[in-house]
């Protein structure tokens, strides 16, 4: 296939997994991967077994596939880039040629992270950037800029802090996103919106923090107005799973939204994760209610009225 012909096919793909993930929520399920269409003819954006798509017609790999419990070596370092091991077999042959004039010719990759059975959360473009067969392995980067890098291998310091920093961003939100929302079914934790495109993942504690990890236990799945109203402490969680509107909004008088979106929800107990694994840390809800509680003054009434909810 023409370099120019199969760009454009690449162009197309990643605006559908563009689209089709926003619209879930950020990820995408493997049905959907698999029964993708483009011009009429099937053409899946994974591979039915295995963690890398060639398509027969394609020059360069399509996609790949990471997974922490896969069964090749695939690490983000302390370069901020992801190593992804040689297929098996012949190092100059195969999967490992396709990737190869990857790099050669800069076609854009879309990488999956599967960190759910079955559902994955797509990262793209993302570029092959060095070959390493000393280590057999691939260096992948998450940005264009690194293709220009002489020894990508060896980064600068300043290089590896931005490296790291876009990991952070393009990696490790995304997937945590992806783990919070598919535990909470897809659903804002206060109010049940179900639209994937209109909720967040948020921190309980917040990203940066020493006890703010990414893990579904210090998230809920809010919409995006309970989550801005989360992150201004218009709106916090006790450790009992309720929630509570500050009074200085419980007092105003405004439109509906005011009214059925937030007022309404003070004392509402939240929609939790099935899996107890999952639901929210209490400890940490305690924490960050602790700086709702001092953010929100009381009067004398309003904490009287507390006390005796």
């Amino acid at each position: 296939m023409e370099s120019a012909v199969e760009a454009q096919l690449r162009k197309q793909i990643m605006a559908w997994v563009g689209e089709r993930a926003e619209a879930n929520g950020g990820f995408l399920r493997r049905d959907e991967l698999l029964d993708f269409h483009l011009d009429g003819e099937k053409l899946p954006v994974i591979d039915y077994s295995r963690g890398i798509r060639n398509p027969a017609s394609f020059n360069s790999t399509l996609s790949i596939v990471s997974a922490a419990d896969g069964p090749y070596d695939d690490t983000e370092s302390e370069d901020g880039l992801l190593h992804y091991a040689y297929r098996k077999g012949d190092p100059w042959s195969g999967d490992n040629r396709k990737l190869r004039h990857a790099m050669e010719t800069g076609m854009p990759l879309i990488l999956f992270r599967k960190e759910i059975a079955n559902i994955y959360t797509p990262v793209f473009p993302v570029y092959v950037v060095d070959d390493e067969p000393e280590n057999r392995q691939f260096l992948i980067a998450l940005d264009e800029a690194f293709r220009f890098i002489h020894d990508p291998a060896h980064l600068s310091e300043p290089q590896r802090e931005y490296a790291l920093r876009l990991a952070r961003q393009r990696l490790h939100q995304p997937a945590f996103r992806t783990r919070v929302l598919v535990a909470y079914d897809t659903r804002c934790t206060i109010c049940e919106l179900k639209h994937g495109a209109l909720l967040d993942a948020a921190h309980i504690v917040p990203d940066g923090h020493e006890l703010g990890a990414p893990t579904v236990n210090n998230g809920l799945a809010l919409c995006k107005i309970h989550h801005a109203a989360y992150d201004q402490n218009m709106l916090g969680v006790t450790p009992d799973h309720e929630v509570r509107i500050s009074f200085r909004l419980l007092e105003e008088i405004d439109g509906p939204m005011l009214k059925h979106g937030l007022q309404e929800m003070h004392g509402r107990a939240l929609s939790l994760p099935r899996r107890p694994a999952d639901r929210p840390d209490r400890d940490h809800l305690a924490w960050r209610y602790e700086h709702f509680d001092a953010a929100a003054p009381r009067t004398t009434h309003h904490r009287a009225a507390e006390q005796h909810r």
